[in-house]
């Protein structure tokens, strides 16, 4: 499977001036810019924008990014999920994961992080994807947002779906480890049946390989 990548740019106003809103972008496209010190949600900034700058040079690597003043104050990235996860398991070339998405706290309020998720989706080819993002609680900003565990998780749901994700049970043994967690997923148009019931077999791993065990 080739991937394609279309590249895509939107501006709006904030309180702050312009802000933009772009991708996919290379890993040279990425360099011409700096990365803002606050986003430290998963690693210390310099490492994560390494981190960023090498999933942009994966063939199925797609990062999306808000810039301010020549500065990526919010981003996300698409990747084939992490070899060790589940969702690796059936070696699916058109099965993606959004692996992580972050704003710069003092942008938030300007629905930053839910219009990166729509200019991705502005690339026809993301409709051969299925895409998930796996949401656990303890990656959540409560501290910051002085949200509770249920209102942080509307506030996800409302988010993701603006890249047209919805909830989907599974059970994933970390995901069904607190209520709050939950798996999204985004099915593209031109994903074929037979990639959506191999989907099916993957979100349900854990009862089907009890099944074969059982014989059933």
């Amino acid at each position: 499977m080739e991937h394609k990548k279309t590249f895509n740019e939107r501006t709006f106003e904030t309180d702050y001036g312009l802000m933009t809103i772009q991708g996919p972008l290379s890993a040279a496209q990425l360099s011409e810019y700096s990365f803002h010190e606050d986003l430290n949600a998963f690693r210390p900034p310099a490492k994560q924008f390494e981190a960023l700058k090498s999933i942009a040079e994966f063939e199925e690597g797609r990062i999306i990014v808000a810039t301010h003043e020549q500065m990526i104050v919010g981003y996300v990235t698409y990747l084939h999920p992490d070899p060790m996860e589940r969702w690796s398991e059936g070696n699916m070339d058109n099965l993606i994961e959004l692996g992580a998405i972050e704003v710069v706290p003092q942008f938030r309020g300007f629905r930053v992080g839910s219009r990166i998720l729509e200019l991705s989706m502005l690339d026809p080819f993301m409709e051969n994807y299925i895409i998930i993002s796996t949401e656990y609680y303890w990656h959540w900003d409560l501290k910051g947002t002085k949200l509770s565990i249920w209102d942080y998780r509307r506030v996800m749901e409302k988010m993701m779906g603006a890249g047209g994700l919805t909830p989907s049970p599974t059970d994933d043994p970390e995901i069904i480890s607190h209520p709050a967690n939950c798996l999204m997923v985004r099915i593209g148009e031109n994903v074929p049946q037979s990639s959506i019931e191999q989907f099916d077999e993957l979100r349900f791993l854990t009862r089907n390989q009890y099944r074969k065990v059982k014989g059933e």
